[in-house]
């Protein structure tokens, strides 16, 4: 555990960032190099909640400023409260959207509503994971993550997050109804979206041309081009990514007359109570939220999770030799590594957190990777315990907007370390673990590893 500034231990004093905390957090070059855990610890130990500058970061102007919640229970306690903490007034991200004809669009997004409108609209989402629906989806992960861990085996090394990412891919595929060549669509608005702040990602493109159905095809066709200077419009607004909404509209279309046994189909037959369907808007906007949301928290929380059992070789070991672990340590891979930094709610009146007086209209943050490390909360909670127990980390938010996905997220992170556990011995390192350039997702690019490929029969071991 961290001392308290100016605590050197030893009767010398410790020097003050060269930096405001605040203003480390902040700063999505920051995260290249690592999550600021020290910094977050410095602005628990001081205070619940810190005011928290907005300059102008690359293109963006600087905004108003925001209120930063680094503490766990005040951190849940913003999120159980729509009715004083908003999703709806400013949207879910720091930045406000930069017109209000795009603050306009960001709100018919589920992610953005608050009740009423968001549990109508959760509660058909919710009938459409029908159980036979969701086993299905669980034995399509487990056979997947199992091909792909022993398709790799052979080769003692790879890519780790790029060979892991395609999990994620197949099943977003199988839950939107979306064809499995066009899967790499999925990956481009993702990663253009999540990673606007990254120059690699920002204006990515992978999709296979040659394989692309009818419908990614003209999707394609409608795909925004970087301007002169390399620079890709805004992702977050509708007109900045408009490949995703032509290719959402026709998939309703298509859907609607072919219904398959994928979650999205499903949700297309069902009836409110008022008797009302989703709409063709609102079938767009929860694509944009599946396609987005529901790839890059898997996307980077495997890695991540790969990356606690590098450093942190007894606590690989012991899941080896103990695989009825591997639920707890998914949800310690969650906690440790955070894949989503923070989420953002507005004020809807005059009030406080943890005595701080916040004014209505005002931005109020809630740092998820600072909450899940609280040494209030969690013991030693730098450490990685694959046994910790209990274990209320906020990796998936809380309250109205708790992530639907959550049963399916763990699922893929048990599937995928359990093959590994299966094809895989003395892991190691073989490379730099290259990091993504974003203040919002704790996100992996690239991570070498290497291995010894696990012989039949023999008993796994740890490097």
């Amino acid at each position: 555990m961290e001392r308290p500034p100016g605590d050197g231990g030893d009767g010398l004093t410790v020097p003050a960032p060269a930096r405001p905390d605040t203003e480390v957090v902040h700063d999505p070059d920051t995260y290249v190099r690592g999550m600021p855990h020290d910094a977050f610890a410095r602005l628990r130990a001081r205070e619940a909640v810190s005011w928290v500058e907005e300059p102008a970061v690359d293109r963006f102007t600087a905004g108003p400023g925001f209120w930063g919640v680094w503490r766990h229970a005040d951190g849940k306690r913003v999120l159980r409260s729509p009715q004083l903490f908003s999703s709806h007034l400013g949207a879910t991200q720091i930045r406000d959207p930069p017109t209000p004809a795009d603050l306009a669009e960001a709100r018919r997004s589920m992610l953005n509503m608050d009740p009423p409108e968001h549990s109508r609209l959760r509660g058909l989402l919710a009938r459409a994971f029908t159980p036979r629906a969701v086993a299905l989806l669980e034995h399509r992960i487990e056979e997947r993550a199992h091909r792909l861990v022993a398709g790799v085996a052979g080769d003692g090394g790879c890519d780790f997050a790029q060979a892991a990412a395609d999990l994620p891919l197949l099943t977003l595929a199988d839950v939107l109804g979306v064809p499995e060549s066009d899967r790499h669509l999925l990956y481009d608005w993702a990663s253009r979206v999540i990673g606007y702040q990254d120059e690699e990602y920002a204006a990515i493109d992978v999709t296979d041309r040659a394989a692309a159905t009818p419908m990614a095809r003209a999707a394609l066709a409608v795909r925004p081009r970087p301007d002169p200077e390399g620079r890709m419009p805004n992702p977050r607004t509708r007109a900045g990514i408009p490949d995703l909404y032509a290719y959402a509209e026709q998939l309703a279309a298509y859907r609607r007359r072919r219904p398959g046994d994928d979650v999205m189909s499903i949700l297309l037959q069902q009836v409110d109570a008022g008797s009302g369907r989703v709409s063709v808007a609102e079938f767009e906007n929860l694509f944009w939220l599946f396609a987005v949301a529901g790839n890059e928290t898997l996307r980077n929380g495997v890695p991540g999770g790969m990356v606690a059992l590098l450093e942190n070789p007894g606590a690989h070991a012991a899941l080896a030799a103990d695989r009825s672990l591997l639920p707890t340590a998914v949800d310690e891979m969650l906690r440790w590594w955070s894949p989503v930094v923070h989420f953002r709610r507005t004020a809807t009146s005059d009030c406080d957190v943890a005595g701080h007086p916040i004014r209505a209209g005002e931005k109020v943050v809630v740092y998820l990777a600072s909450a899940n490390h609280d040494e209030l909360v969690f013991d030693d909670p730098d450490a990685f315990r694959v046994d910790r127990s209990p274990n209320d980390h906020l990796a998936f938010g809380q309250g109205p907007h708790f992530c639907l996905g959550a049963q399916l997220a763990r699922c893929q992170m048990r599937a995928v370390f359990g093959a590994v556990l299966d094809h895989l011995e003395e892991l190691e390192p073989a490379g730099a673990v290259v990091r993504l350039r974003s203040n919002f997702q704790n996100g992996i690019k690239h991570l070498p590893i290497q291995w010894r490929p696990r012989r039949p029969g023999a008993a796994p071991r740890c490097g």
